[in-house]
């Protein structure tokens, strides 16, 4: 009999694989997307054209102190607890590969009994019997069920691991923004501290001007309270400077305790940064790649939702040995086999459970379909964004360089003026807050293009590109021989020791 089985078996695995999958297969959806953009008229494209960024695209800065800071983000927790989720996913591929496989169990059981009286029995008085038994239990996946599942679970996996680049990006993204707010924060101190120093100097002159008789005793005052107003400024500049420098610390995953960032020049200017056409861009931004991921995942679940329709079929196989002595229980004699039961079921009424999951499955597309042209139309305002503030900025940097060199000359005429007695102190005091303004917002403004700049590399993708997807063979990660066992190898190593 048992010979007479293995054709069958054979029979239903090959129908296993030849079998229809029902539903829809997947074709990706269209998205809107421009010949080129808006704002990239009279921008001035990196040399040569072709030039990618590349994964470290924060070297494309020449900042040494910020290379070595983003080397270190790979021990960010936000960013291990993704890994973590992506292994997860990874999981649920194997979870669902393996209910293509039939199931089988070893049973071994002792059964010590006695019959009950005037009952017709084979076996009389207080018997013993022992067995042992090798069942299979089977689902063949004749509609496409388990495959539609696989199909989704890798959909999904594969959107966890763009997830996970598009958070890496976000978090080197987040720490080149905070560096570079930092050393604004530092050319802001550097300024100030020189503003305190003249006009500690102006205070002096008028001090002595004021002992000769020459001022009144308010313009010692106003001059005072001047130099008081920016050393505040300089002091709260350092409460500012202490978030900047913890939040960089949390984001490589330090305590603030362990990171102590110190003061530099900011010398940085915004490079030229390399724009690929729009189309380009949906390869390119790993948000957009996991969002259309979860489409391909949402597709496969209507057809789990479509094979609930059709019947199943369930197959039980058994083959063991049983025996009143335990001496003579693996012998031929002793042996039995059962195949069976097997059944087929059919849902004829359920309360329209199976059409309402059917429609959960499509309007749940429909949504995904919706969220990824969204993830597109946002990756595109993005880049138009920081197109345009790069290079507004840069022509406001232009202008604001020509209104400090016109408030530098004047509050030096006027100092003149003022020493000269033909104008009052008040008119100094305005010169020197024009000038300081005026100083404050081009570091500001340097600033402001540098972080327009990090933000066009992240809405460009940082150097990502879809062919760094998981195939989905990798989405179901690496599966060894002992993977198959019973207890994970760790745990027998346990069991072993």
């Amino acid at each position: 009999m048992s010979f007479r089985l293995k054709p069958l078996i054979v029979a239903l695995f090959a129908s296993q694989l030849s079998a229809c999958a029902v539903g829809p297969d997947y074709i990706r959806p269209q998205a809107p997307v421009a010949t080129e953009f808006k704002e990239v008229k009279g921008w001035k494209t990196a040399q040569p054209r072709d030039t990618a960024l590349s994964g470290q695209w924060w070297e494309i800065f020449n900042d040494p102190k910020l290379n070595e800071l983003e080397s270190q983000v790979a021990s960010n927790q936000s960013l291990i607890q993704a890994e973590a989720q992506y292994r997860q996913a990874q999981g649920l591929v194997q979870s669902a590969q393996s209910s293509l496989l039939p199931v089988f169990n070893l049973n071994g059981n002792f059964n010590n009994f006695k019959s009950a009286q005037g009952q017709t029995q084979v076996i009389s008085g207080v018997r013993t019997l022992f067995g042992n038994t090798v069942a299979m239990a089977w689902e063949p996946d004749l509609w496409g069920k388990v495959r539609r599942q696989i199909e989704a679970n890798t959909g999904n996996a594969q959107a966890s691991a763009a997830t996970l680049q598009a958070l890496r990006l976000s978090i080197q993204s987040n720490l080149a923004v905070a560096y570079f707010q930092l050393k604004v924060l530092d050319a802001q101190r550097t300024l100030l501290d020189e503003t305190v120093a003249a006009y500690q100097k102006t205070l002096d002159i008028t001090k002595n001007r004021y002992a000769v008789g020459v001022v009144a005793k308010t313009d010692v005052v106003q001059a005072d309270t001047q130099l008081q107003s920016a050393k505040a400024q300089a002091i709260n500049l350092g409460v500012q400077r202490a978030k900047l420098e913890h939040a960089i610390a949390v984001l490589i995953g330090k305590s603030p305790a362990e990171l102590s960032l110190a003061a530099s020049a900011l010398t940085t200017q915004a490079p030229a940064i390399p724009v690929s056409l729009p189309s380009e861009l949906l390869e390119r931004r790993p948000d957009i790649a996991a969002a259309e991921r979860k489409v391909a995942a949402a597709n496969a679940q209507i057809g789990i939702a479509k094979a609930a329709y059709f019947p199943t079929l369930n197959l039980a196989m058994s083959n063991g040995f049983q025996s009143t002595d335990v001496g003579d229980l693996f012998t031929v004699a002793r042996r039995y086999w059962a195949f069976g039961p097997a059944a087929a079921a059919l849902t004829v009424f359920d309360g329209g459970v199976k059409n309402a999951q059917y429609n959960q499955a499509i309007a749940g597309f429909d949504a995904s379909v919706a969220a990824y042209r969204q993830a597109v139309l946002t990756g595109f305002q993005e880049v138009e964004d920081n197109l345009a503030a790069l290079r507004i900025l840069e022509e406001q940097a232009k202008v604001q360089d020509q209104a400090v060199a016109s408030a530098n000359q004047a509050l030096a005429l006027t100092n003149n003026q003022y020493q000269a007695g033909t104008v009052s102190y008040l008119n100094v005091m305005t010169a020197q807050t024009a000038a300081l303004s005026n100083r404050q917002t081009a570091v500001q403004l340097q600033g402001d293009r540098l972080n327009a700049a990090v933000l066009l590399v992240k809405a460009m993708g940082g150097g990502w590109n879809e062919t760094l997807l998981p195939t989905e063979e990798q989405a179901a990660g690496d599966r060894k021989w002992t993977d198959y066992l019973i207890l994970p190898v760790d745990t027998i190593g346990e069991w072993v020791e």
